[in-house]
């Protein structure tokens, strides 16, 4: 029992999974910022673009 207990301690496969799980939450955040920005920035062009057309 007591192999069993330290072995489980000394694992860090668990922690390195709940490490890349956060490395890609927080890179998919910022993807969805930048997307969120330049969505603004394109809507604002083309409102202009078709405003100038008319």
């Amino acid at each position: 029992m007591k192999n069993l207990v330290s072995r489980f301690i000394k694992d860090e496969s668990g922690a390195t999974a709940i490490e890349y799980g956060l490395i890609a939450a927080g890179i998919s955040v910022a993807i969805i910022a930048v997307v969120n920005g330049l969505g603004t920035k394109l809507t604002t062009t083309f409102s202009n673009v078709t405003s100038t057309m008319k």
